[in-house]
């Protein structure tokens, strides 16, 4: 198959989508530029606070993005390109790109509230707690996963002390980003800049970063860095978000531009074809079959429940109009999309007919490399570029989780039913600074003591976290008086791919334990959060069914 026509093919499916379905959807749910948001009516100068379009941008879809529509379109490739192709293009189109923007616009219309809030509003406070307890369990599992891998990505040396300059080098820019981006956040914040012009500082100060940090490599060991990336998401959480993140962020989103602008321009000049199979079969790996599976393991790009997180955590909070809102929260997924299907184009050509070998960045890397070469950019800078862009995305997601996971743990011990004056306890609980090292203290321990152990009931919980969002967004709809019908089938079908997905996993594991081939300490603990998981949807797709059955109130 010829790769321009699948990527010609995706990126005229998602333009229209944009332009016909996301603003139907803007229609039917009200979207109304002249409404205040909260990032005027409750601007902090801290967590809320009017933002430029591409700004926010630029943070929003570096936090969305990560690596996550890199690694999860190649590992599904097993699959055949076919349905991974489809997943990526109907999934973003009407599933995921409904879900960031849903969660966005529900969030702005209460006070850049967490979709934890909003499910309170239908389910009651009981509701409101198994979500947030829920989705801090799964930002604490993130943030350790995410510091153990950036700490990894930033090793200055092999095993036998050798150094590992590519490393080191996505290290030192990773680090010189962070300085340059806080100068940058300075000079928007009391300079009055065009678009073009801040676009413009920006890109060249990218350029200089990379240049940088391929000419200064910081070799480090990995306990130092872990040190290092926990005290730096510790700062970032409690930092002013135009000090840092805003700026940072938006430097970050021209790496991301770029690495598809290379992929895209690459593809057209080279003309590959793809030589991964159409379809391979309905179980090509044992205990791998198409369903659930391929739903679980593609779900950047597709759907992702973090997304959810990130539009009613940060981006909610920043979002200087309700216009804004459909090319941020809609527009965003289906850059996202656009990712994955030059990931999905970039492992069909590499794999020419042999088994994958390294892991999914490396394999996109060189896969674009490759093509990029034939427009004469030397691969191995195509190569070291791709990859300092991956480890500094990695890093945007981990110290975005880590604000989230702060104002996860904040909201539920700020309830709107207690009445009086809140005790010391729950002042100390709900400070900045305690929130924050309670959150990276417990992704320490996990990093620390084998995250690992339940790291594959990630994939399930996070799309859990997605179909409970689109619950929560559809309730609200309905009580407001706007139409959610949209909302009914990617709720219905994430439930029952996730639940179909518990239930093999606890499953699986039971037969081990039977086999006498499981240790209770991984095996025993994806059993019992598994099962613990499965109870959780199931009693909120009830109470939300129950709720969704009744008739709608008046429009706000």
């Amino acid at each position: 198959m010829n790769a321009i026509v699948i990527l010609l093919l995706a990126l005229v499916l998602l333009a229209i989508a944009y332009i016909c379905y996301g603003s139907w959807l803007a229609r039917q749910w009200g979207i109304d530029p002249t409404k205040p948001t909260p990032a005027h009516t409750m601007r902090d100068g801290i967590d809320y606070i009017p933002t430029k379009a591409p700004v926010l941008m630029g943070h929003h879809f570096a936090s969305i993005a990560g690596a996550g529509p890199i690694n999860g379109p190649i590992m599904a490739a097993v699959f055949g390109w076919v349905p991974v192709f489809l997943w990526l293009i109907i999934g973003g189109i009407f599933i995921g790109a409904v879900h960031d923007f849903s969660s966005l616009f529900a969030s702005v219309r209460n006070k850049g509230q967490s979709i934890g809030v909003i499910i309170q509003q239908t389910l009651g406070i009981s509701g409101k707690r198994l979500f947030i307890i829920f989705s801090w369990l799964t930002l604490v599992l993130v943030v350790a996963a995410f510091a153990d891998i950036v700490a990894s990505t930033f090793v200055g040396f092999t095993k036998d002390g050798a150094q590992l300059t590519p490393n080191a080098s996505a290290a030192s820019t990773s680090i010189i980003f962070v300085f340059v981006a806080i100068i940058f956040g300075l000079i928007l914040s009391r300079i009055s800049q065009s678009t073009v012009k801040s676009c413009a500082l920006g890109i060249a100060l990218v350029v200089l970063c990379v240049w940088l940090g391929m000419k200064f490599p910081i070799y480090l060991t990995k306990p130092v860095w872990m040190y290092i990336v926990l005290g730096y998401i510790f700062v970032a959480s409690v930092t002013p978000v135009w000090i840092l993140l805003q700026p940072r962020d938006f430097l970050n989103s021209f790496l991301l531009y770029a690495m598809m602008i290379m992929a895209v321009v690459g593809i057209i000049a080279s003309n590959p074809t793809i030589s991964l199979p159409a379809f391979t079969s309905w179980e090509p790996i044992p205990g791998w079959t198409l369903f659930p599976i391929l739903f679980i393991t593609i779900a950047c790009g597709s759907i992702s429940g973090f997304h959810s997180l990130i539009s009613s955590g940060t981006t909610a909070k920043q979002l200087d109009s309700e216009a804004d809102a459909k090319p941020i929260g809609y527009g965003a997924m289906l850059i996202e999309t656009s990712l994955a299907v030059t990931a999905l184009i970039a492992v069909g050509v590499y794999v020419n007919g042999s088994k994958l070998t390294g892991t999914p960045p490396m394999i996109f890397a060189n896969g674009v490399a490759n093509f990029v070469a034939t427009v004469g950019m030397p691969r191995d800078v195509a190569y070291t570029v791709l990859i300092l862009a991956i480890a500094s995305f990695a890093l945007t997601s981990l110290d975005t989780a880590t604000r989230l996971g702060r104002y996860m743990f904040q909201e539920f011990f700020t309830l709107d039913e207690a009445k009086g004056e809140p005790s010391a306890l729950r002042k100390l609980l709900v400070n900045n600074y305690v929130s924050t090292a309670i959150t990276v203290g417990f992704g320490f321990l996990l990093a620390t003591n084998g995250y690992q152990n339940i790291w594959p009931l990630f994939g399930s919980a996070n799309q859990l976290l997605a179909a409970l969002a689109l619950l929560g967004v559809s309730l609200w709809l309905g009580k407001v008086g706007r139409n959610n019908k949209m909302l009914f089938i990617p709720t219905a079908f994430m439930l029952f791919a996730t639940l179909t997905a518990l239930a093999m996993s606890v499953y699986g594991n039971v037969q081990r334990f039977a086999a006498g081939t499981a240790k209770f300490e991984s095996h025993g603990l994806q059993i019992i959060f598994g099962v613990l998981l499965f109870v959780l949807a199931v009693v909120l797709a009830v109470n939300g069914a129950k709720k969704l059955m009744e008739p709608k109130g008046s429009s706000n």
